[in-house]
């Protein structure tokens, strides 16, 4: 009895995992877009991106984005269900945009390197993620927005900004992250500019003080 009463008050405690249930529409999903957009998608491109050159170390912070962003989820998983609700809500919303996007608006690159400069561990770390991600399904950068995402749920964060070095440490994070789509020639600079429309558009629906307003609301003359 005492172990099914155990199971129960765990169970009810995180109830949230349900959100984590997504996944099964996200990655079929996408794995569809990766197998299906093959050619005649739309070349992203801008000026930009011929200024920018390729640097391999960059590979470190954009496989990095994987373990930043099972710590950034699971951190709120585990300690402000709140929170948890919020950061999923704003990734999710915006996972989901990013599908229909690519479903009605195939898109890709062309702006892998054919030959590299050097030869090293992270050259062929490069090599590994080129061999088993398409350059297609790029705008806007999924990488990016989910980035910007934790960036956001981390400056929101009562607990979080009690500890200013663990917030600074995301945003450096975040920021290297971000700079590493470009570098890698994984994404054009507008996929980035996308993805953080993106995110601003999102944000207020999301994020918007809706208890201050009501304070507002509630002195106001009857």
């Amino acid at each position: 009895m005492k172990t099914i009463s155990k199971a129960k008050t765990v169970a009810k405690k995180y109830s949230h995992a349900w959100v984590f249930l997504y996944a099964l529409i996200y990655l079929p999903w996408f794995h569809y877009l990766e197998e299906h957009v093959q050619k005649n998608y739309f070349v992203i491109h801008s000026p930009l991106d011929d200024f920018i050159p390729f640097v391999e170390y960059f590979i470190i912070p954009y496989y990095f984005w994987f373990v930043f962003m099972g710590i950034c989820v699971f951190y709120f998983f585990f300690t402000d269900k709140k929170g948890f609700y919020k950061i999923t809500s704003f990734l999710i919303i915006g996972m989901t945009l990013f599908l229909v996007i690519c479903t009605v608006f195939p898109n890709g690159l062309n702006l892998r390197p054919v030959t590299f400069a050097r030869d090293n561990f992270c050259v062929e770390l490069v090599r590994h993620l080129y061999r088993i991600d398409t350059p297609t399904n790029v705008l806007p950068s999924i990488h990016v927005f989910n980035t910007v995402g934790v960036m956001i749920a981390a400056a929101h964060s009562g607990k979080l900004r009690e500890h200013s070095g663990i917030v600074w440490s995301i945003y450096i994070a975040g920021i290297s992250i971000i700079l590493s789509t470009v570098f890698l020639k994984q994404h054009s600079v507008t996929d980035v500019i996308a993805a953080i429309a993106m995110a601003c558009i999102i944000y207020p629906f999301v994020y918007s003080s809706q208890p201050r307003k009501a304070t507002r609301f509630s002195h106001q003359p009857i």
